[in-house]
This record gives C-alpha cells, sequence and structure tokens, in this order.
C-alpha cells in the first residue's frame, strides 16, 4: 500500500482480452497495466474488494456483447476490458471539479454511470434512463478488478461502517437492482400483506429482493434449483420456496393454435400456481414477480401474475426470447416492466438499509484477487453458493 494519495504509474488487474475470450476460466488473467489517468469530476479508488456478477461473465465469453470491440468503435483506444462493477475501497485522487468526496474517504461504488450534463437529464429525466447511461465495469473500462478503479464522483457513497471490506463490496449491485423492481415502479410497489414472487430466490438478486420484501411488509416465495437453496431463503425470510425442477413446462411458449401443446403447459403453469397458493395458504396470485430468468419462465411469470399487477424484469439468464400469451397481458390489464440496475437515492436507501442491520448482504463466498475469473466460472456453471460474492484485491484475509 503506497502512501495515501500517492498514485503508481502501473497496477495489478484481473484482465479479459478478446484473444482470450470463452468461459471465465479462460477469459480472466492476472497483468500489470498502467494507472489509467483521472480526468474532470472522476475518481480514482484504491479498491479493498470487488464484487462478482454475472455481467462480467459476459463480458469474459464476449457474447452478447463484445465489450472491447464496441468501445473501440467509439474510440478508446484500450485493447482489454477490466471488469467489476461494484466495490469497496479508499478514494485516493480526485479530478477538477470533485468535491463530494475527499482523498482518504471509505466508499461503496455503485455500478451505473451517465453524463450530467445530458439534454434528457437536463429536462428532468431519472438519470438511469438516460441515452448516456452505462453499465460501469462492463460497458466501461477500469471496473474493480483492478487495484485502482476509475469512477465518476457521484458513484462514491460511503461505506457502512458496520460491514467489512468485502461485505460492503457485494451487496450494492445486488441489493439496488432488487430495491428499484420492487420500490421503483408505482403503483407497483411492494406494500404490507402483498405476495411477490422471486425467482432465483437464492442468488445475489433473490437474497436481496426477499429482504427488501420482508422489510416492507410483503410476502416473498422463492423460486429455486434445489431444497437446499430454498432453505437458505427461508432463512432470509422467504415464506417458503417453489422447486423448478418439480416441473418440466419451461421454455418458450407454444403456438397458440396448438391446443395439445397449449393444453400441456397450461397444466405445468398451473400446477406451478397451486403450489404458489399452497405456500400463501389462500387463493391469491402474486401483486409483483420479480423476473431476471427470462426466456425459461417468462410465460408462467405473466400467466401467474394477478390481475392488474406487474411482472419486473432485470435480466434474461436462460435466454432473450420472452413470449407471451397477449391474452393474459391486456385481458387481465397486467404489466410488464423492464428495470435496470438503480438511480443515486435508490442506491442510498439500500445502504442505509445495510448500514442500519436491516438487510444482510449475504456474503456467501470470498476468494483472493487471483480467484475473479474462478468465482465468475462457478456463477457461469450455476455452482455458486446462494447469497453474494466478493474477491479481496487490496484488503488483507482476516
Amino acid at each position: 500500500m503506497p502512501p495515501l494519495g500517492e498514485v503508481p504509474a502501473r497496477m495489478h488487474a484481473s484482465v479479459i482480452r478478446p484473444e482470450r475470450y470463452g468461459p471465465p476460466s479462460q477469459g480472466f488473467a492476472m497483468e500489470v497495466v498502467d494507472v489509467p489517468a483521472v480526468g474532470r469530476g472522476q475518481v480514482l479508488v484504491y479498491v479493498m474488494a470487488a464484487g462478482i456478477n454475472y455481467n462480467n461473465v459476459w463480458a469474459s465469453l464476449g457474447y452478447p456483447y463484445d465489450v472491447v470491440a464496441g468501445r473501440r468503435k467509439k474510440g478508446e483506444p484500450e485493447d482489454f476490458h477490466i471488469g467489476g462493477s461494484e466495490g469497496s475501497g479508499i478514494v485516493w485522487a480526485v479530478g477538477d471539479g470533485v468535491t463530494s468526496v475527499r482523498v482518504g474517504d471509505e466508499v461503496t461504488l455503485s455500478g451505473c454511470t451517465w453524463d450530467e450534463t445530458a439534454e434528457d437529464i437536463r429536462l428532468g429525466a431519472d438519470p438511469m434512463t438516460s441515452v448516456t447511461q452505462k453499465a460501469w465495469g462492463y460497458e466501461t473500462n477500469y471496473g474493480t478488478f483492478a487495484q485502482y478503479a476509475l469512477v465518476k464522483d457521484f458513484q462514491c457513497h460511503p461505506k457502512p461502517k458496520n460491514l467489512s471490506w468485502e461485505e460492503a463490496a457485494c451487496f450494492l449491485l445486488t441489493g439496488a437492482t432488487a430495491y428499484r423492481q420492487l420500490c421503483g415502479w408505482p403503483p407497483h410497489t411492494v406494500e404490507p400483506g402483498d405476495p411477490v414472487l422471486i425467482w432465483g430466490g437464492a442468488g445475489g438478486l433473490g437474497s436481496m429482493a426477499i429482504q427488501i420484501t420482508r422489510i416492507r411488509g410483503g410476502i416473498p416465495v422463492a423460486v429455486v434449483s434445489d431444497d437446499e437453496r430454498g432453505k437458505h431463503c427461508l432463512e432470509l425470510g422467504a415464506e417458503g420456496f417453489i422447486n423448478r425442477n418439480d416441473f418440466d413446462h419451461w421454455g418458450r411458449l407454444p403456438d397458440t393454435s396448438d391446443g395439445a401443446a397449449m393444453a400441456k403447459w397450461m397444466k405445468g403453469a398451473r400446477a406451478f400456481g397451486n403450489r404458489f397458493w399452497e405456500i400463501l395458504g389462500e387463493r391469491r396470485a402474486p401483486r409483483i414477480v420479480l423476473e431476471h430468468s427470462g426466456q425459461n419462465t417468462i410465460p408462467t411469470s405473466m400467466y401467474l401474475c394477478d390481475t392488474a399487477g406487474m411482472v419486473v424484469i432485470c435480466g434474461g439468464t436462460s435466454g432473450y426470447n420472452g413470449d407471451l400469451d397477449l391474452r393474459f397481458l391486456w385481458m387481465r390489464q397486467k404489466r410488464l416492466q423492464g428495470s435496470h440496475f438503480a438511480n443515486i437515492r435508490q442506491c442510498r436507501q439500500v445502504i442505509e438499509l445495510a448500514a442500519s442491520g436491516k438487510l444482510d448482504p449475504c456474503l456467501s463466498w470470498t476468494g483472493d484477487f487471483a480467484d475473479t475469473g474462478r468465482a465468475h466460472q462457478l456463477m457461469y456453471e450455476n455452482r455458486h453458493p446462494s447469497g453474494n460474492m466478493a474477491v479481496r484485491v487490496n484488503a488483507a484475509a482476516a
């Protein structure tokens, strides 16, 4: 650790290069690269720990988007990618115009960036909907998988004093994403007594969603891939869990003109709905369905969602083709809402929940810096433990 504020010329980083694109165990490699220059409105952060998220599985694969090629097409010179869309660390240097943080501040980093001078933002748009919004550490370079990360000043948030570096690094991306899904789309916000169906309940996003639903008085029901993950959900406050492997109607919706195939699909969807009712103890549909798996599950989500309820989706881990029987959408007046990360206010609200002890970061796995590729490989193969993961970058093992 150099003296506070002294910026070295070079740094260690876990780097992805196009010639290595493939599974994360192949795509990530430790290298020594130049420390990025700090521009106006930017902050250089000495990274203590970094969170692990699925977006840098995609970066490693080079699919569905080649992040390096995309940036080079826009004129950026780097032929490599340093990912990492959340983390914790110490403010090490600040650029011109930065007044919100000072060298030495301990911070938690949020994972989206935008141009605050953009016309849509100046006209009042939520920055998360701006045409300039980008996923930092995925669509942009110099994320937290390096000794130093480069961020805009508004990405720096006070680190909760009650959390370790690793805990502070792992929860904000999933926590704020779940918070916006559940609280950011009025009138479909979680209210006391609202049943909520949460796909992937044992993952990082689901672990946050279960807790946020309970904090707001809702009734979370989790969907998981095995009973052991279901137990994790119960410990976090889920009313119950549904093992998706007990059902086989997943995948794209049959053509509605195929009566036999539709009857078979409906039988599976209704059985899934009956299981939801059994957990609730009454015949009530979920007012909100928190989605991220996409292709395999969106037909069931839209079918099961309550009349005038909402399916809110932030990803497509099982595929991007979302089939709907539109009759369920328009005749039952349901809402299908896309949602992406969170704005600054929503990030601060989630951080406050963690700082007050109401929200557990659910740190389930911690690795060393060199384990960055391994951590993403576990996620790629769906072998990662329940909850959130982190790697120590400059932090020492306890």
